[in-house]
């Protein structure tokens, strides 16, 4: 990590993070609408052109990192992108060393499909007869399609299989928008907490008594319980319920297990999170916040990403100038010129003042963050005149987080 100091706090060295061995993990998080899902896309291309093997994994619903990388869609495979080509700093190839020669890295991208996920992890580790009583199951359907935190576990499910896979150099995984973005690293606890909920084990203590009095004294009690539980949740919910958890009941530990192995991994040497945001005071909010959190967790921060920065061309033409120039323009006219180009040079003029302004705004947001944090390292990508469609795109992104540009 570079230890040059500026203005704007300590340089986030992106090529440095991304060319080291060694990092085989960047979490991507932010809250929404800050370009989380394109930096993560612009990661992982350049450092696959730098010559490394990259999955971009995203757990965000929108299709933006698919349609940039020319795929008609992501799904829950890794799928190759096309057009990766090597750049400066990629490595020599063995035949072409005398000559120059570069050679580029793989690029793969995927979306997490929750569903597909849990059923593959049901696959894996039940038998057959049971995979299928457990996937045919109402309650599991709805679990796995839209439970409060399934999304999350499943997404730290997916990230464990990748790397346990040994497939890829480098896993980029692009997490959901606002605070749920630091949901995963919940997630053990929460969907663990529930599977061994006091509730859900009760729902299958009588499977688990032996005795026939032993079993009728405790079918009485279910009796008044389920009763209760019936009138609240509805009967068949309640049966399907039990039916799910006898089911899955050899399946829990490993669920928690899993999870705790790939959290232990996020916190691991080799893990990297870049805390994404713009310069906007609601969203370095955000960023504080998933500061401050993953320090609470012990969680290996690499710095942030502070997206989207106005910049200008004539930096030394104030605001207040610019004002008043076309003030003047609008008022005394240039003997000089038509109307016409007096309107346009005075629109243009406060046009410039509007984006001094803002940049003044940006200045002061990002400096109040760096005075809190003046140990994380920021870098800051200028905006690109227009969205982000293609590979050259996400290559210009890449040059931005790099300082290239």
């Amino acid at each position: 990590m570079s230890n040059g100091v500026r203005s704007t706090g300590r340089r986030l060295a992106v090529d440095e993070l991304i060319d080291d061995p060694k990092t085989r993990i960047i979490v991507c998080c932010g809250s929404g609408g800050v370009g989380k899902t394109t930096t993560a896309a612009a990661i992982g291309l350049r450092a696959a052109e730098r010559g490394r093997k990259v999955v971009v994994l995203t757990i965000d619903p929108a299709r933006r990192l698919a349609q940039s990388m020319g795929l008609s869609e992501l799904d829950n495979t890794p799928r190759v992108v096309k057009g990766v080509t090597a750049m400066e700093g990629a490595p020599l190839c063995g035949s072409d060393e005398g000559s120059g020669g570069r050679r580029a890295g793989e690029l793969q991208a995927m979306m997490l499909d929750m569903k597909r996920t849990f059923d593959e992890v049901v696959l894996a580790h039940a038998e057959p007869e049971r995979a299928r009583a457990i996937m045919e199951n109402p309650f599991y359907q709805s679990l796995s399609a839209g439970f409060a935190g399934t999304q999350e576990y499943m997404a730290m499910e997916k990230l464990g299989q990748l790397r346990a896979a040994e497939e890829w150099d480098l896993i980029v995984v692009d997490t959901p928008p606002s605070r749920s973005a630091l949901d995963f690293l919940d997630a053990p606890n929460r969907l663990g907490s529930f599977l061994d909920g006091r509730v859900i084990r009760i729902l299958t203590a009588p499977a688990k008594v032996g005795g026939r009095s032993a079993m009728r004294f405790l079918n009485a009690g279910m009796g008044l319980l389920t009763g209760t539980l019936g009138k609240i949740f509805g009967a068949q919910l309640l049966t399907d319920v039990q039916t799910f958890v006898s089911a899955m009941d050899s399946m829990f530990g490993g669920f928690r297990e899993r999870a705790d192995r790939t959290y232990q991994l996020l916190k691991a040497p080799g893990t990297a999170f870049l805390v994404v945001a713009a310069p906007e005071r609601d969203a370095l909010r955000e960023a504080a916040y998933f500061v401050d959190r993953l320090a609470a967790d012990r969680m290996p921060l690499a710095g942030l990403v502070l997206n989207r920065v106005h910049s200008t061309g004539a930096p030394q033409l104030t605001a207040e100038r610019a004002l008043a120039a076309a003030e003047a323009l609008e008022e005394n006219g240039s003997e000089h010129s038509s109307p016409d180009a007096e309107l346009l040079a005075a629109g243009l003029l406060r046009l410039h003042a509007e984006r001094m302004q803002i940049m003044g705004r940006e200045r002061r947001t990002r400096d109040r963050f760096v005075s809190v944090y003046p140990d994380v390292p920021i870098v800051e990508v200028p905006a690109l005149p227009g969205d982000v469609h293609d590979l050259d795109g996400l290559r210009a992104i890449g040059d931005r987080l790099s300082g290239a540009a």
